[in-house]
């Protein structure tokens, strides 16, 4: 009597056990480690985009946009710093380097889904991005800035 007292709840083998080697529910995930073609990828979310080429094209679109947004946003918020530093400002600087950041990150992870497509859509992204926003600073200017390679 005394035995079965101690032991009861602690039986880790088995089928009623707890431990993680017997556990239906494990599941074996395996991941692309090499590029690859195609629209049978897994991009930020299980089970996103699908198997669907439409929702394929919508995570490429998506790519593409979140890698512009980053870069138009790395490039204007590098403009002229305030002569007065205020609390507002750099908590607005604070913001929007952690916006940038969050977005970087979310992009880092797209690409490593190994999917060329993916891969592709961010680098246009970032060409695409870096184009309209340092277009934006010469049209504001009138000229050419210092800091653009003019071949």
């Amino acid at each position: 009597m005394a035995n079965d007292d101690q032991g009861a709840g602690m039986n880790m083998s088995g089928g009623g056990g707890g431990g993680m080697m017997n556990s239906p529910v494990t599941i074996m995930m395996q991941i692309q480690m090499s590029f690859y073609w195609g629209k049978e990828a897994i991009v930020l979310f299980s089970g996103w985009p699908g198997e669907k080429l439409s929702m394929y094209v919508l995570c490429l679109v998506f790519i593409f946009l979140l890698a512009a947004a980053l870069e138009i946003l790395h490039l204007t918020s590098h403009g002229k710093p305030a002569v007065a530093s205020s609390i507002r400002l750099n908590v607005n600087q604070a913001v929007i380097h952690g916006l940038r950041m969050g977005m970087a990150y979310l992009l880092m992870l797209a690409v490593m889904s190994f999917n060329a497509g993916v891969l592709i859509a961010a680098v246009l992204g970032h060409a695409f991005g870096f184009y309209f926003a340092k277009a934006r600073t010469v049209a504001a200017t009138g000229g050419i800035p210092a800091n653009i390679l003019v071949l």
